[in-house]
C-alpha cells in the first residue's frame, strides 16, 4: 500500500468514525453543554477545543476521559456576555468543522491565507519600540499590513504577519523584494547584546492556526527559561507536575487568573510537546480557573525524569502567560489606509509606550488595532500620555480599557472618545478555591 492509499485510507476510516456533536441546553441553568465523542489520536483534543475557541465560545468548565478507543469531552460554553448558545448555525459549524478533514474554522481566531497574501514569521528579542520600527520597514518598502499578530514574553518577541504589495493589492512575487524585505526586517531583530539570532522566514499562502503558529514559535524562541536569578516580581500560575503510582499517568495541575482561550493555550502547548491527554477536568469561577491533565508522552509512557517534569511546568507556565500580557488595553476602529499601523505604532513609540502584544484586522476598508501597553520601564500608562496620544490621533475612534487613576480632562468635543473599565492587570493566584 503506497503513502496515497494509506492517506485515502485514513481519510474513510474518519469519515466513518466522525465526531459526534451532542448540544444541550437544559442541562445546565447558566451554560450551554456541548459533548463531542471522537476517535482517540494525537491532537483530537486540541482540534475541539479549536474549533470552540475560535467561535468565540466561553469555556466555564470541562470534562476530558478516553475508554481506550474513544474521547469523550463534555464542555460548558457560554457566548462573550455569559448567555446560553442559541444561534443553530454555531452548532451546524461545530460539526461541519469537526467532520471535516482540515478541521478549520473561518473566524477571527484563524486565519485562512489567500494567493493573494504574503506570510511573514519573525521572532527576536522584545524591545521597546521593536513594532513600530518593523511596521516602517514595510511601508518604506510599500508592503500592506492586511492581518497582524504580535506576542512578547520574557524578552522573546514572535509575529505572524500578512502583507500584499500596496501597488498591486496583490502578493509580492518579486524574489529581489522579498529578499530585501527579509534583510531589512533582519536588521532591525537583530540584538547584538543578544546570543539568540532572530528568525524571519516569508512564505508562499498557505493555511495557518495563528494563535498555534505563535506558540510553536515561542517555544522554539525557548521562552519558557528563566534564569534562577531573573524575577519581575509578578506571581506566576501554580503549575504542579506529579506521577500518578499504579497508574502510569503523569498530574499536570495549573491554577492561574481565568481568560478567554485560556483551555486552548494549555491543550496547545501540551499537544506540541507530544504529550496525550487521557483525562482532564478545568473549573473556572469568573475570575480564577483550575485544570489538571492525566497525560502520557505519545510513547505512552508519563515523564521519566524531574528535568523533564521541570520542563512541562515551565512550558505550561509560559503558554498561560503568552497571551495574558500585563498592561493598559487600547482598542482603535478607523478607516483604513495605507501607512496606517506604521503610524500609529510610530506614535506609541514616540510617547513612550512600549506594546507588549497586538493584533490587527482589516476589512471592507476598516481597520481594528488592540495593543496592550505600558511605559518602556514596564510600568503602568500615565494618563496624561493617553490624553496626548488621542490629540495626535484625531479622528480615530479610541477605546481604553484599564485602570488610569487620575483620568484626564478630555475637551468638550470629544467626550466619547474614551472608554475606561476594568482595572490594570495585575494577576494574583493565591488562595484559589478559599474565598
Amino acid at each position: 500500500m503506497d503513502d496515497h492509499d494509506v492517506d485515502a485510507y485514513a481519510k474513510l476510516l474518519r469519515r466513518v468514525n466522525s465526531p459526534r456533536v451532542v448540544v444541550d441546553n437544559d442541562a445546565c441553568e447558566h451554560a450551554t453543554v456541548i459533548q463531542v465523542d471522537t476517535v482517540k489520536r494525537q491532537g483530537a483534543l486540541l482540534e475541539v477545543v479549536q474549533v470552540l475557541t475560535d467561535l468565540n465560545l466561553a469555556i466555564t468548565k470541562a470534562y476530558m476521559s478516553s475508554d481506550g478507543v474513544w474521547f469523550m469531552n463534555v464542555f460548558y460554553v457560554t457566548d462573550d456576555h455569559g448567555n446560553k448558545i442559541r444561534d443553530e448555525g454555531i452548532f451546524n459549524c461545530i460539526e461541519k468543522a469537526l467532520e471535516s478533514d482540515a478541521c478549520m474554522v473561518n473566524s477571527t481566531g484563524k486565519i485562512l491565507l489567500s494567493k493573494d497574501h504574503n506570510l511573514i514569521e519573525l521572532t527576536g528579542t522584545d524591545r521597546p519600540g521593536l513594532l513600530s520600527e518593523v511596521c516602517a520597514v514595510l511601508t518604506d518598502l510599500r508592503c500592506n499590513v492586511v492581518n497582524a499578530e504580535i506576542w512578547a514574553h520574557n524578552a522573546r518577541a514572535a509575529a505572524v504577519i500578512h502583507i500584499t504589495d500596496q501597488s498591486t493589492g496583490a502578493a509580492i512575487e518579486d524574489p529581489r523584494k522579498l529578499s530585501l524585505i527579509k534583510k531589512l526586517l533582519y536588521n532591525v531583530l537583530k540584538d547584538h547584546g543578544d546570543f539568540r539570532t532572530p528568525i524571519v522566514s516569508i512564505s508562499a499562502p498557505g493555511e495557518i492556526h495563528t494563535g498555534r503558529r505563535l506558540h510553536q514559535m515561542m517555544f522554539a524562541a525557548r521562552d519558557f527559561e528563566r534564569p534562577d536569578s531573573e524575577t519581575d516580581g509578578s506571581v506566576r500560575p501554580d503549575v504542579t507536575v506529579l506521577d500518578c503510582p499504579g497508574r502510569d499517568y503523569t498530574v499536570v495541575t495549573a491554577t492561574s487568573i481565568d481568560r478567554p482561550k485560556l483551555l486552548f493555550d494549555t491543550v496547545c502547548t501540551l499537544t506540541d510537546m507530544q504529550y496525550l491527554v487521557f483525562h482532564g477536568a478545568v473549573v473556572t469561577d469568573g475570575k480564577k480557573s483550575y485544570q489538571e491533565y492525566y497525560i502520557r508522552h505519545v510513547d505512552g509512557f508519563p515523564t521519566s525524569s524531574e528535568a523533564e517534569r521541570q520542563r512541562v511546568i515551565e512550558c505550561i507556565q509560559a503558554a498561560i502567560e503568552r497571551r495574558a500580557s500585563e498592561g493598559l488595553q487600547l482598542e482603535l476602529f478607523t478607516d483604513e489606509h495605507f501607512g496606517l499601523l506604521s503610524y500609529i505604532t510610530r506614535i506609541l513609540r514616540e510617547n513612550g509606550l512600549w506594546a507588549k502584544s497586538a493584533e490587527i484586522s482589516t476589512r471592507n476598508g476598516k481597520a481594528k488595532h488592540n495593543y496592550i501597553v505600558t511605559d518602556v520601564s514596564g510600568n503602568p500608562v500615565d494618563p496624561k500620555t493617553i490624553f496626548l496620544i488621542h490629540q495626535q490621533m484625531g479622528q480615530t475612534v479610541l477605546q481604553v480599557k484599564g485602570n488610569l487613576s487620575v483620568p484626564p480632562k478630555f475637551p468638550r468635543e470629544t467626550p466619547r472618545s474614551f472608554l475606561f473599565r476594568g482595572l490594570f492587570r495585575c494577576p494574583s493566584f493565591q488562595n484559589f478555591g478559599h474565598s
